[in-house]
């Protein structure tokens, strides 16, 4: 096969050196009778993402090329270390681009064989789904606490309230047609905001007026 080769040693890590993981990774290849097209070799943290990591990000502009059939690292933390979701992701983006992966040191985490490569990101996709919910269950319980907390101590809980004026800036400039991205420019705020006033301007008015209607006679 055509293996492309991740290492990765994070800036954290004193006198770490991506060598060490190399030497090791190349004798692989060579043992196997594979040849190695490319390696890729990140000095930064785990936790960031494509934007951050260089060679990462090239890493799959490469494979969507399909310059390489497979993606070997030491470890999957020397691959990613984002959290289960992510991970997944990453890992099936390769997949859709029809490259397969290898960890040097978790050989159940391979999928050299294409009729594991399904069973195994099937397997790790729902583990994420349950890691997601937990984290979502967290963050519910944590913000129904700190509701609590709120309202006994008179503080407001959540984001805060937009600017009257602000308000009738963005609904002004709303009614003239404007995308939720032109007025946030105009204004020097984020189109999310601007987007979320509108959703929730609309769904006001929806309420109102099915409170105004008539009953049905």
């Amino acid at each position: 096969m055509r293996i492309a080769i991740y290492a990765r040693v994070s800036t954290n890590d004193k006198g770490q050196d991506p060598e060490n993981q190399l030497r090791e990774l190349r004798a692989w290849c060579n043992n196997a009778g594979h040849i190695v097209t490319h390696e890729y070799i990140d000095q930064e943290s785990g936790r960031n993402g494509t934007k951050d990591r260089k060679q990462f990000a090239a890493l799959f502009e490469d494979a969507h090329k399909r310059k390489f059939d497979c993606v070997l690292f030491w470890a999957l933390d020397r691959f990613t270390r984002e959290g289960l979701t992510p991970t997944v992701m990453y890992l099936q983006r390769l997949a859709e681009c029809g490259v397969s992966f290898h960890s040097y040191t978790e050989p159940h985490l391979a999928t050299d064989n294409e009729l594991l490569r399904d069973i195994l990101l099937a397997v790790m996709s729902s583990l994420a789904k349950v890691e997601s919910k937990k984290i979502g269950d967290r963050t519910r319980a944590g913000m129904a606490r700190a509701r609590e907390k709120g309202t006994e101590s008179g503080k407001p809980i959540g984001r805060p309230m937009l600017d009257p004026t602000k308000q009738r800036k963005i609904t002004k400039l709303l009614s003239k047609g404007l995308s939720a991205y032109a007025v946030a420019k105009k204004l020097g705020i984020s189109a999310h905001t601007v987007a979320r006033y509108r959703k929730a301007r609309a769904k006001a008015s929806r309420e109102a007026s099915m409170t105004t209607a008539p009953a049905p006679l």
